[in-house]
C-alpha cells in the first residue's frame, strides 16, 4: 500500500497531539513533531548565546542547523546536528526559548521547508493549526478535529489538575476562548480548516475512538492512492 501523508489540525485541547502520536504508532508511520523542532532550534540558539529577539540571526540558524526526526523503539527521537537531544529540549528554559522562536516568519519558512521535505516520501502524520493549508496542503488526508469549548475547557482542566494545579471551569473556558480568537486571527499561520479536511467532533469521543477512526479513513484512502 502507498504510504500517506496525514495532516491533523484543530484548536487548542481538542486532542490533536495525542491522536496524531496514537495514529502514527498505529499504522507504522512517523509521527512528525513540529513543536519538538522548534524546541531543537530554540537548544541550539541558547547554546550559541543567540538573542532570542534577533530574528535575522535565528532564521541563519535554522538554515545552518540540521534538526531530524526519527522513529525508534522507544519513540520519536530528536537529533541537532547529529545529536540526540529528545531529553534535552524538555528543559524549562528551552520550552520557553521555544516558544519565542516558533513565532518569527524566517524560521517557521525554514522550519516548514524541513517538515515538507520529511513528509515528502509520505508514511508521517503531522498536526498543528496549519498542516493541511500550509505544511502539507497536498496531504490525502486531512482531518480537522474538534470538540465544544466547555468539552476542550473540561480536557485542559484535568490537565492542570493532574499537576496538582487549582483552577476553575469559567476561567478555564475563557483562556480557551480567548486563545481560539488570538489562533484564528494571528498574522503568522493562523488556525484554519483546509476546505478538504475531514471534521472529526471529538465531543464525545476518546483518544482511542478518535484514533481510530481517522485509521479507518487512512486505509480507504491508502487503497485509492495504491490503484
Amino acid at each position: 500500500m502507498k504510504k500517506l501523508t496525514i495532516a491533523i489540525d484543530g484548536p487548542v485541547a481538542s486532542g490533536k497531539s495525542t491522536v496524531a502520536r496514537r495514529v502514527a504508532e498505529l499504522l507504522g508511520y512517523l509521527y512528525l513533531d513540529s513543536g519538538a523542532m522548534y524546541r531543537a532550534l530554540a537548544l541550539a540558539a541558547l547554546r550559541r548565546g543567540a538573542a532570542l529577539d534577533d530574528a535575522a540571526a535565528l532564521e541563519k540558524l535554522a538554515g545552518a542547523s540540521r534538526i531530524k526526526l526519527e522513529r525508534a523503539e522507544n519513540g520519536l527521537r530528536v537529533r541537532l546536528d547529529g545529536e540526540d537531544v529528545t531529553e534535552a529540549i524538555r528543559a524549562p528554559e528551552v520550552s520557553q526559548a521555544a516558544s519565542r522562536v516558533a513565532v518569527i516568519a524566517g524560521v517557521r519558512r525554514q522550519l516548514v521547508a524541513e517538515q515538507q521535505e520529511m513528509g515528502r516520501a509520505g508514511g508521517v502524520v503531522m498536526e498543528g493549526r496549519d498542516i493541511g493549508t500550509v505544511v502539507f496542503p497536498n496531504a490525502e488526508l486531512k482531518v480537522y478535529l474538534d470538540a465544544s469549548l466547555e468539552e476542550r475547557a473540561r480536557r485542559r482542566l484535568g490537565d492542570h489538575h493532574a499537576r496538582g494545579e487549582a483552577m476553575e471551569l469559567e476561567r478555564m473556558v475563557e483562556e480557551i476562548r480567548e486563545r481560539d480568537r488570538r489562533d484564528r486571527e494571528r498574522e503568522t499561520s493562523p488556525l484554519l480548516r483546509a476546505p478538504d479536511a475531514v471534521l472529526v467532533d471529538t465531543t464525545a469521543m476518546d483518544i482511542e475512538e478518535t484514533s481510530r477512526l481517522i485509521v479507518s479513513l487512512a486505509r480507504e484512502r491508502e487503497k485509492v492512492a495504491s490503484g
